[in-house]
């Protein structure tokens, strides 16, 4: 009866929005409201039934009717109302949901014309599902037959698109929440339901069957979205069996390795090119297990046990990728110019059309960890064979991306390509210089070439290992707390790579002496200048070549700088490691007794530090008294200065995270690490002492 009285309150639409817009000023400041507003909210959503009201009015009372209900629902999840209003605030969805079904109303809304109606239908519906399932536990039945019914359809469209979003946004909170059981029980109930859409919308006769939907004119335009949400939708579900860890037997997660394929010929089809970025970036990350990375799932993945199907799973998208290469899949994939907040452009003047670099390292990335991948799963029982079908993979990639306009211009050494592609990408550089050093130990086991011969090979094919080590402590000024950084940071897998690396070095110092003679030490002016063009204003940092007869220079590795990099050499770091309470007054980097050494001030950002630092790098003392009292005069001056300056740089790394680790400030236990460095170390003093003895 209360409901009733309170709807014949308010018999027009301006009453009605008076109650409802006093509703949400309350729950705002955390306040009850005096009225019931359950038969309001529900009569601004039943359609039609104000006739006399505008369209747009009517619109109007349904969004702020919608966006009352999920106000509620997620106040009410989220546990932060006082008892009062939380208790209020259950008597109405009480009413809503359960004495005037609501949520069969709220799915009609999923093909209403008004797409922000849509939207905010979806978005409440998705926050009541979560509710539901938190505090009963089961998925609400009527929202689960609307998306059953629409992916068993499968007919891009208004309702697939709502369907796919919400089920997408209840799995990401889920996800977040790393809610296992629940994640579950939602995943068992649309198992079937998204295993048939997947195979509609990604089966092998996609070509013949789906062609049909992409011609229609009614279609036509709505694929590339429904797509999209689908590739959404699959990264979700990819994540999660993640989260669910041993206990996957569902198919729903694994359709992203199952479908891999499929999605390989959308990306080389004649698709739409957001379509193909998409479903590329989407196999990237299902490679590198990073599926859900840009959701801030990170730290929850990490947490995640591998599924009893994951090693198959991973096998499956390696060989995918290795086949499709093997077919000349590269030469169909599309590059276009570099785009930018305002879509894509060409660029004027003398730079010519830039290629979208996001695109050639996802496939770069792709064709690489496949590689890995391919290899650990073949163990050393390959021979030369497959040494030479490596090497085929490798020159396909170089292929590809001189074609998409990567020239080293100026540059004769291949191996500069992975500074000169990922070089703005600090994980994805890391990724493929460990790709690479499992591509290289492989060649060099399995080729029966000897090391020299393996090393000229390697960089032939631009993955020789010293090399990219060389290129990588260069482009950060031979900084040791820049790698300090990467040790400590989650966002990179530096420390696996490094340790890797370390253990190979150990073994072929020689190899790494002469790497030191093909890159060589870098100096150069860094300008600062403000460069303000048509489609954007920022900040850049401009790099430019400085020769000197009397200092070494430029390498022909060169290249320009990227921001993030050029800024890390400066000074700024990830970790203020002397503001640390624990930490001794001295500096981390440099003891006290050596006071006129280089200290690199953290603390400020200029572009004079910039200048100073890069343009004319001051030696420190230590490394000083290293080149004139042991180096002494040789030959090859130019190679025997970037090996001390590398060898300094492990040295100081070294002693820092052993100062780190007796303050108990280390976040993991270093000592294999320290080990490693110590043996490289020793390598060099026995290298000295040989080249001396002669």
């Amino acid at each position: 009866m209360e409901h009733s009285a309170s709807c014949r309150a308010f018999s027009t639409m301006t009453e009605r929005f008076d109650c409802l817009t006093e509703a949400y000023t309350c729950f705002l400041m955390g306040t009850c409201p005096s009225r019931c507003v359950a038969c309001v909210i529900f009569s601004g959503l039943v359609p039609g039934e104000d006739r006399e009201s505008p369209r747009e009015t009517s619109a109007e009372l349904s969004c702020i009717s919608l966006t009352l209900v999920e106000k509620m629902t997620f106040n009410l999840a989220s546990r932060s109302l006082s008892p009062a209003v939380s208790s209020y605030c259950v008597r109405m969805l009480t009413v809503l949901f359960q004495d005037m079904d609501l949520m069969s109303l709220l799915v009609q809304q999923f093909q209403a014309e008004d797409q922000i109606v849509s939207h905010l239908a979806a978005k409440t519906v998705s926050t009541c599902v979560i509710y539901q399932l938190h505090t009963s536990g089961a998925v609400s039945p009527v929202w689960q037959q609307k998306c059953v019914q629409a992916f068993y359809i499968s007919v891009p469209g208004p309702e697939l698109d709502t369907c796919l979003w919400s089920l997408t946004e209840v799995l990401k909170r889920l996800l977040k929440g790393a809610h296992q059981e629940i994640l579950w029980k939602l995943l068992a109930a649309f198992d079937s339901s998204l295993s048939a859409l997947c195979s509609k919308f990604l089966s092998e006769e996609r070509d013949k069957t789906m062609q049909c939907l992409v011609d229609l004119p009614s279609t036509s335009g709505r694929w590339g979205t429904t797509f999209c949400l689908l590739l959404d939708l699959l990264e979700l579900l990819t994540a999660c069996s993640v989260i669910c860890g041993a206990g996957v037997c569902l198919e729903s997660p694994r359709m992203t390795y199952i479908h891999s394929s499929a999605l390989l010929r959308i990306i080389s089809s004649s698709s739409e090119y957001f379509v193909k970025k998409r479903a590329l970036l989407l196999l990237k990350r299902a490679v590198h297990q990073k599926a859900g990375e840009d959701l801030a799932l990170g730290e929850v993945l990490l947490t995640g046990l591998k599924h009893k199907h994951f090693d198959s799973d991973m096998s499956v998208l390696s060989q995918s990728v290795l086949t499709a290469v093997a077919a000349d899949w590269l030469h169909s994939v599309q590059v276009e110019s570099s785009s930018f907040f305002g879509g894509t452009r060409s660029i004027r003047g003398e730079e010519g059309q830039k290629p979208d670099c996001v695109m050639l390292r996802a496939v770069s990335l792709l064709l690489l960890k496949s590689m890995e991948l391919h290899i650990q799963t073949a163990g050393g029982t390959a021979g030369v064979d497959s040494a030479t079908e490596v090497s085929g993979y490798l020159q396909s990639l170089w292929g590809f991306l001189r074609r998409c306009g990567v020239q080293l211009t100026e540059n004769t050494h291949r191996c500069c390509w992975v500074s000169l592609l990922f070089g703005e990408q600090d994980d994805d550089m890391m990724e493929a210089a460990k790709a690479l050093l499992s591509i290289f130990l492989h060649h060099r086991m399995c080729s029966g070439l000897d090391d020299f011969a393996v090393l000229e090979a390697a960089c032939a094919s631009g993955c020789n290992p010293h090399c990219h080590f060389l290129l990588l402590l260069q482009s950060i000024s031979f900084d040791h707390s820049i790698l300090l950084d990467f040790l400590i940071s989650t966002e990179t897998c530096f420390l696996e790579y490094f340790v890797r690396y370390l253990k190979y070095l150990r073994a072929d110092w020689q190899g790494f002496t002469a790497a030191c003679g093909r890159i060589r030490s870098l100096h150069f002016h860094l300008s600062l200048q403000q460069s303000l063009t048509a489609s954007c204003a920022a900040d850049t940092l401009k790099v430019t070549c400085k020769g000197e007869s009397d200092r070494v220079k430029f390498s022909s590795c060169a290249q320009s700088e990227p921001v993030g990099r050029v800024s890390l050499a400066a000074g700024f770091h990830l970790v203020e490691y002397d503001s640390s309470d624990e930490s001794d007054p001295e500096n981390m980097e440099v003891s006290q007794d050596e006071p006129e050494a280089l200290v690199c001030d953290k603390s400020t950002f200029s572009a004079f530090d910039v200048k100073q630092e890069i343009s004319g790098p001051t030696v420190p003392i230590r490394q000083k008294q290293y080149e004139a009292s042991e180096m002494g005069p040789h030959p090859g001056q130019v190679a025997w200065e970037t090996l001390a300056r590398a060898v300094v740089c492990m040295s100081e790394l070294r002693e820092v995270v052993t100062r780190l680790q007796t303050k108990k400030l280390f976040p993991y236990n270093p000592s294999s690490l320290l080990k490693l460095l110590a043996q490289v170390e020793n390598c060099s003093k026995l290298s000295r002492l040989l080249h001396f003895n002669k």
